[in-house]
C-alpha cells in the first residue's frame, strides 16, 4: 500500500529527524531482550531467502534488513535462490556458508535429516511464542527444534483474463491446447510433479517409482503447449501479458494482479499444496546466535506485519495477521475458506529411492521432444531403476557396516 505524504508532513518529519539521535524507526517488544549485545563485534549474517520475499523499502515501506542493522549492529549480507532444491544443491556442497535460510516445509525435513541444520536455542528467539500454534509441530519439525515459520500459501493458478476464456477452476486448464505456447509451468520438480498428480487424481506424495512414472508421462503430454519452465520470470511475464496462464505460489499472484489488473487467481477444485515456508539456520553457521536475533527480529509484530504486506503471503504470526487491513485479512488468495484448504496437501519427505526416481524422471520430462526423443524414454527409465538400486544397496551397506 503506497501513501503519498504532503509537503507539510515530509518538512515536519525532515524536522524531527534532525532533532533526534539517528536509531531503527521499528518499535520492537519492550520484554528485555537484549538487541544490542553484538554492536562493535563486527559481525556479517549471510542471509539466503527466497527472491522477492521480504520488504526491502523499495515501496515506501520498511526496509527491513536495515532496521535490523540499525537496530543491532550486525551487518546483514543477502542473497537469494528461486527453488528448494538450489538452495539444498549449495548447502550440501559446502560451496557457501549461510547463516539463516528459508527453506519450505518438505525440504526442511529433509535437511534436518542429513543433519544440514543446527537445532535452535529458543531462548534468543523469545518470538515464537507469536507464532500460531497450527503452524508449529508439523511432520517436518515434529519436536520444533529446526525451524521458526515465516510464511504460509497455496498454490493456484494465475491466468490472465483477456486471453482465456471464462473463470479457471481446473489443473486441466495448464493442457488445454487453446493455450498453446501461452502456458508457462513451474520449473522444479516437486511442484510439477504435485499438479500432475492432482490432475489425474494421485496424492502429491508418491510412494512408489510407478507413481512417479505416471506422473512424468502426464508432464511430458503437456510440453506441447508450454512456453517456458520459470519460477522468478513468472512475474516479468504473466505482468506484461506474455503468457495466459501459469501455476504459482498465491502471494506471489497477489503482487502480479496488483501490478496488472487483468489477471486473476485461482485454486483448482482437484485440491493442492499447501506449504510454510520457515527460517532455519544451517549447521555450518559459525554466527547462531546473532542469526537467532535475526530471526526473532523477523517475528517482532510490526516487522512481520510489513513483511507480509509487501510480499503477500500470509503469515503464522498471530499479532500482525490481526493488524492486516480488511482487504488483505479476508482475502481468499491469502487467507483460504476451511473448505478450501481441507482440499490441499502438504509435502512429505520423500525416501531417498523415490526421491532418486523423481529427479531422473525430470530430468526426462525436462528433455522429451515428442517429434524426435520418444526413443530416450526406455534409456532414462533404465538410468532411472540403476539410481533407486544404488540408493537402495547403499543403505543395505551402510547398516551392515552399522551391524559390525
Amino acid at each position: 500500500m503506497k501513501k503519498k505524504v504532503g509537503c507539510l508532513l515530509s518538512v515536519l518529519m525532515l524536522v524531527l529527524m534532525l532533532s533526534v539521535p539517528a536509531q531503527a524507526a521499528v518499535e520492537v517488544r519492550d520484554n528485555g531482550y537484549d538487541w544490542e549485545r553484538f554492536k562493535g563485534q563486527d559481525i556479517t549474517l549471510n542471509v539466503y531467502n527466497w527472491g522477492l520475499y521480504i520488504s526491502d523499502g523499495s515501496d515506501g515501506g520498511m526496509d527491513i534488513n536495515k532496521e535490523f542493522e540499525e537496530l543491532t549492529g550486525i551487518k546483514v549480507n543477502y542473497t537469494t535462490y528461486d527453488t528448494n532444491e538450489s538452495m539444498y544443491a549449495k548447502i550440501k556442497s559446502g560451496g557457501a556458508e549461510y547463516d539463516v535460510i528459508v527453506p519450505s516445509d518438505y525440504m526442511i525435513g529433509k535437511m534436518a535429516s542429513e543433519g544440514l541444520l543446527a537445532k535452535l536455542n529458543f531462548d534468543n528467539i523469545p518470538n515464537m511464542d507469536l507464532i500460531g500454534d497450527q503452524y508449529k509441530s508439523r511432520d517436518y519439525d515434529p519436536n520444533n527444534e529446526y525451524c521458526v515459520p515465516y510464511t504460509w500459501g497455496v498454490v493456484g493458478l494465475i491466468y490472465n483474463t483477456t486471453m482465456v476464456e471464462g473463470e479457471i477452476d481446473s489443473w486441466d486448464a495448464l493442457w488445454d491446447e487453446a493455450y498453446a505456447g501461452n502456458v508457462l509451468m513451474f520449473n522444479n520438480s516437486r511442484d510439477a510433479f504435485a499438479i500432475a498428480a492432482k490432475r489425474i487424481g494421485l496424492s502429491m506424495n508418491p510412494t512408489t517409482v510407478e507413481e512417479i512414472e505416471q506422473m512424468a508421462e502426464e508432464l511430458k503430454t503437456q510440453k506441447s503447449v508450454v512456453q517456458a519452465y520459470v519460477m522468478d520470470e513468472i512475474f516479468d511475464k504473466m505482468e506484461g501479458g506474455e503468457a495466459a496462464i501459469a501455476p504459482y505460489y498465491a502471494g506471489d499472484a497477489i503482487i502480479m494482479m496488483e501490478e496488472n489488473p487483468d489477471l486473476a487467481f485461482a485454486i483448482p477444485k482437484e485440491g493442492t499444496n499447501y506449504f510454510v515456508d520457515a527460517m532455519c539456520i544451517p549447521a555450518t553457521s559459525t554466527n547462531k546466535e546473532a542469526a537467532e536475533m535475526y530471526i526473532n527480529f523477523l517475528c517482532e509484530t510490526e516487522v512481520a506485519l510489513a513483511n507480509c504486506e509487501y510480499i503477500g503471503y500470509s503469515t503464522p504470526q498471530v499479532e500482525a495477521e490481526q493488524l492486516l487491513p480488511d482487504e488483505l485479512k479476508n482475502s481468499p488468495i491469502m487467507y483460504p475458506s476451511d473448505e478450501v484448504l481441507a482440499n490441499t496437501e502438504t509435502f512429505n519427505v520423500l525416501p531417498d529411492d523415490l526421491s532418486a526416481a523423481m529427479d531422473a524422471a525430470w530430468s526426462e520430462v525436462k528433455s522429451f521432444d515428442e517429434a524426435g526423443n520418444s526413443w530416450l524414454i526406455p534409456v532414462v527409465l533404465v538410468v532411472a531403476v540403476i539410481l533407486v538400486v544404488v540408493v537402495v544397496w547403499r543403505k543395505s551397506v551402510k547398516k551392515k557396516r552399522n551391524d559390525y
